[in-house]
């Protein structure tokens, strides 16, 4: 919430803390408001559930867990610390919530890396958090979701004889084997597509890492895709039943922390699903934390994408909803018994457009600034729509994008789904919520109405 202090300055008062503002601070009170909330945490929710299931694949004392770490993290923590470029999107208002210049609400787990590894408190560890950042509103994104990642890493000055390959050959073969069918094409390191930290690691200690971090994911395919075949086939879905075994597949990727990176897909009721990525942790990163003797590797996931997969969730606001013909359906959930959500209406639309032009000049930039069809962002949008409409507003989508052919001017159409998961919504009611959303767009972007 936001207030003033002694010298009437605006603060932000975050989970018992004061925070002064400035020019740079972009962050509603309906994301305020979710920060205490803490999903990850609260017992029998399915976000929690799913956290749970996945940490059991990384137990103690290999792995520590770390579940309690504060949202709110400095520049240099969620940024500079990972070697952002100054100019990385990611950086921009449009894209972060800032509480002030130099502190923000974390947008990943990453945020903690760089500090986890130089506590280097176990050999492994993985963090699990609510991030944000400002995006899209459709059902599967929101602007607080949650991460967990994690890490494993190998010290050159404890192994035997300094020898890293072997000492990961030999915990892999500690490793649960399965029955997965794995389609693994490319050579573990390309020197273009995806390459080997050259001046840190060897050949053969990155076939060995990228072999244990392959075992220890598909470990949790396994774990997550059998509790989500038993939910489904519970609540009869017999086509469950039938599918064949398991089956995923590497894919070579590019993330800003590992190299080789890879992603992770598991066919999944006809489809290609995208899980996770990962990879060989960039020896930079260590250097940095000043532990330059160990190497290992790193993965991140969702967390509300494995839920929705596991309990058939059909929308994410719904994780975040206080109904108890929601939280109830959870309630007796155990590690063994995964129950797919049973949806208890679907209540009707309601669509409303709002169509206007965007101003021809400006010296704005995006994140919440007046807009020129320059630097206009469609978050700001998104965010204006958000904080009116809150969790009535199912989606938002831009249906046209006209420029004038004499004047140049740009204009847009967005169509706005407003839609309860919990009531009917009157058509009154969106009129008043449509009726606010266009004057915010207007006092904040500055647009013209069509």
């Amino acid at each position: 919430m936001e207030t003033t202090d002694a010298s009437s300055k605006p603060v932000l008062q975050i989970n018992g803390q004061t925070y002064p503002t400035d020019s740079w601070t972009n962050i509603p009170s309906s994301v305020l408001d979710c920060v205490p909330r803490r999903l990850h945490l609260q017992p029998s929710h399915p976000v929690s559930l799913t956290r749970q299931l996945i940490e059991s694949r990384f137990p103690p004392p290999t792995y520590t867990q770390h579940n309690t770490l504060s949202p709110i993290v400095t520049i240099q923590q969620n940024f500079d610390s990972l070697d952002f470029p100054p100019d990385h999107p990611g950086r921009s208002r449009s894209d972060t919530y800032y509480i002030n210049q130099n502190t923000v609400l974390r947008t990943h787990t990453s945020a903690h890396q760089v500090d986890t590894f130089r506590k280097n408190a176990s050999q492994g560890f993985t963090i699990s958090a609510d991030v944000y950042r400002r995006d899209a509103i459709d059902n599967s994104h929101y602007p607080i979701f949650h991460q967990m990642e994690g890490a494993r890493m190998w010290d050159r000055r404890k192994v035997p004889n300094g020898d890293i390959a072997r000492a990961v050959w030999a915990d892999l073969e500690t490793l649960p084997k399965h029955d997965l069918e794995v389609e693994d094409p490319n050579p573990t390191i390309h020197p273009e597509r995806n390459p080997r930290q050259d001046k840190h690691h060897k050949v053969e200690e990155v076939e060995a890492i990228a072999a244990h971090l392959k075992r220890s994911l598909e470990n949790v395919v396994v774990e997550i895709f059998s509790k989500a075949r038993q939910a489904a086939i519970a609540a009869g879905d017999m086509d469950a039943a039938k599918e064949d075994k398991l089956k995923v597949r590497w894919i070579e990727a590019y993330f800003p922390f590992t190299s080789p990176s890879w992603e992770l897909e598991v066919f999944w009721q006809g489809d290609w699903l995208e899980l996770l990525g990962c990879g060989i942790v960039k020896q930079d990163l260590l250097i940095s934390a000043g532990v330059s003797d160990q190497v290992g590797w790193a993965f991140g996931v969702g967390l509300e994408r494995v839920a929705m997969l596991l309990f058939s969730i059909p929308d994410i606001r719904l994780f975040w909803s206080k109904d108890e013909r929601f939280l109830r359906q959870f309630n007796s959930t155990s590690e063994q018994t995964f129950k797919s959500f049973v949806p208890f209406s679907k209540y009707p639309a309601c669509y409303k457009d709002v169509a206007f032009w965007l101003r021809s000049s400006s010296n704005s930039a995006g994140g919440g600034l007046r807009s020129n069809s320059q630097d206009f962002h469609e978050n700001d949008v998104m965010e204006i729509v958000r904080d009116v409409g809150g969790d009535l507003v199912e989606n938002v989508k831009l249906v046209d994008d006209f420029v004038h052919p004499s004047t140049s001017r740009r204009s847009l159409c967005y169509r706005i789904n407003y839609r309860s998961l919990e009531r009917t919504l009157t058509n009154e009611e969106a009129n008043g919520l449509h009726e606010d959303v266009r004057k915010r767009l207007v006092e904040t972007l500055g647009v013209e109405l069509r």
